[in-house]
């Protein structure tokens, strides 16, 4: 005897209706084929999904980083095909910043008014050496490492980094929340 979808476990006010017969993708396909054809997931899956394809990135470019940032939007790398081409000027429509280049004590409070004013949920990415840990800069005047004042989900070495290895931490970032990790601010906070 074939199988109802409602034998697989698949609960629905249509498929528990006892008089109710086979319907025509039970008959057409069967259902194997028809479970094999379908794409079942939960809500809270296709939303970590959407919003890897639709990260605006609010942009914080201090230094050298910022040309190699900059350079991700060209067609050789082409940052479009992961739905971050639309650079945003607000943060209050971004929900990633990028800060690349050093962060001088002067700039931290603008910094973290940017962070602060990001949409929910919001991650970092801290690019280069400089913004990541201070880099050659180890005197008053630099901040060293970001995350200081702003919780960094993912960092991104080398002085400066390449085009490659931002698009690599993007990559990193976006499996991070497919996989249900939270932001970074949510499991370490951020100083204040």
């Amino acid at each position: 005897m074939a199988k109802r979808l409602r034998d697989y476990g698949l609960q629905s006010e249509r498929l528990l209706w006892p008089t109710k017969g086979p319907s025509h993708f039970e008959e057409e396909l069967g259902a194997d084929e028809l479970e094999r054809a379908l794409g079942l997931t939960t809500l809270e899956k296709a939303v970590r999904w959407a919003q890897t394809k639709s990260m605006w990135p609010d942009t914080f470019g201090l230094a050298c980083c910022a040309i190699e940032m900059m350079s991700i939007v060209s067609s050789r790398y082409d940052i479009a095909r992961f739905g971050m081409e639309a650079f945003r000027s607000s943060p209050r429509q971004a929900d990633l910043l990028i800060v690349s280049g050093r962060v001088v004590h002067k700039m931290a409070a603008p910094l973290r008014q940017v962070y602060d004013q990001m949409l929910e949920p919001k991650w970092v990415i801290a690019m280069g050496a400089c913004a990541s840990s201070g880099g050659m800069f180890n005197n008053y005047t630099t901040l060293q490492g970001v995350d200081k004042i702003v919780a960094v989900d993912v960092h991104v070495p080398g002085c400066p980094p390449r085009p490659e290895a931002l698009m690599e931490g993007i990559v990193r970032l976006h499996e991070k929340v497919v996989a249900g990790v939270p932001p970074a601010y949510e499991i370490r906070g951020v100083s204040s």
